[in-house]
């Protein structure tokens, strides 16, 4: 398994290759043609393996497929996993969504991508899914698999794609920071616990002073 150093180095190595491919074989393309996240405005960071994550979302939900609904909460991310969607029908248009039920249309894929474990909502002022936390699709799909939800060929393509960009640890990372944190609210529940028959006593004492005419 690569470590995050040797990641970053294969993806320089990549990188430059790329470059060189270019120069290669489109040698009179102008710049100008050619978008660059550097210099050009408008982007964001979007998982490398977030399509095939659509496809195994899509796989699940056949007749009312949700995966380009993900991509479009993808390209609205300001280069940050939450979303506040101040108008529904902005995002349902560009989900490719129209006419009078657009944006129920659209709710329904949000509950579905909710459901499969790619977004986490809070409601706000626009409605049910005002604020939307994009969550990382790696782990999402590899919860979708142990659901028996991802089908043989999809998960295989996925499993290769993770060792390609340098991701293949992310679910044991999730299942470590998960076990702390149940661990942590195991020990918090104890001290609650254990602090609330002293807590109780408290109030006793002071009643039973009164009785006695203690001061």
């Amino acid at each position: 398994m690569a470590n995050s150093k040797q990641s970053q180095n294969r993806r320089l190595k990549m990188a430059e290759r790329a470059q060189q491919q270019l120069a290669l074989h489109f040698p009179n393309v102008l710049d100008a043609l050619v978008w660059r996240r550097k210099t050009n405005d408008g982007f964001t960071t979007v998982p490398r393996t977030l399509p095939i994550a659509m496809q195994a979302i899509d796989a699940t939900s056949k007749g009312a497929p949700a995966g380009h609904s993900l991509f479009c909460l993808w390209a609205r991310a300001p280069d940050n996993p939450l979303v506040a969607v101040e108008n529904p029908a902005t995002f349902a248009a560009e989900t490719g969504f129209t006419g009078e039920r657009s944006v129920d249309t659209w709710r329904k894929r949000m509950r579905t991508l909710r459901d499969l474990g790619f977004i986490q909502t809070k409601p706000g002022a626009s409605g049910e899914f005002h604020y939307i936390l994009l969550l990382n699709p790696n782990v999402a799909v590899e919860q979708m698999r142990r659901r028996g939800l991802v089908q043989d060929a999809v998960y295989g393509r996925f499993q290769e794609r993770l060792a390609d960009v340098g991701a293949a640890g992310e679910w044991a990372t999730y299942e470590e920071a998960q076990k702390a944190a149940e661990e942590k609210a195991a020990a918090d529940a104890a001290a609650d616990a254990k602090a609330t028959p002293a807590k109780r006593a408290q109030p006793a004492k002071a009643v039973d002073k009164v009785k006695r005419g203690a001061p």
